[in-house]
């Protein structure tokens, strides 16, 4: 078997497992290989370090062992999903109302109908999620990227 690397034709990285090179060849051009993250067909092997194979050398028990070191392009699917947190945050801020630490207070006042329905966010401890979720409290916890201007 083959790992590749690939890269769909919005860049999205993603790892690929073949039988051979001409696996990869027969099933991408059939479209038969398709983009994890949007489901792009127009997939293409993307650029990667090669391993490197280290020196011999004895370890602690004396025996030799061989080290092979290899990079991952991971560095851009970190960045995107920040991005996508930036965004999500922005569009929380710009579509729910801020109640900071009194969140779990006012979900449950929205919850048993003593406050009026709408989006709210905040903070609340993992004990308060904890008994939000054993009351049947509908909400989520995401996490909060810092904002790139602060």
């Amino acid at each position: 078997m083959i790992a590749y690397d690939l890269c769909c034709e919005k860049d999205h990285r993603f790892e690929g497992w073949f039988k051979d090179a001409a696996s990869f060849e027969r099933q991408a051009k059939r479209k038969l290989v398709t983009c994890a993250t949007c489901g792009s067909t127009k997939v293409r092997k993307a650029p990667t370090a090669p391993a490197l194979a280290g020196t011999r050398s004895q370890n602690r028990g004396g025996t030799p062992a061989d080290k092979s070191y290899a990079t991952h392009p991971d560095a851009q699917q970190a960045a995107e999903l920040l991005r996508q947190l930036s965004e999500l945050r922005s569009h929380i801020e710009a579509n729910a109302d801020n109640v900071g630490g009194d969140f779990a207070e006012e979900a449950r006042k929205i919850h048993y109908g003593e406050a009026e329905k709408r989006n709210i966010y905040g903070q609340a401890s993992d004990e308060e999620a904890s008994a939000l979720a054993e009351e049947g409290v509908e909400f989520a916890r995401i996490p909060w990227v810092r904002r790139a201007d602060s």
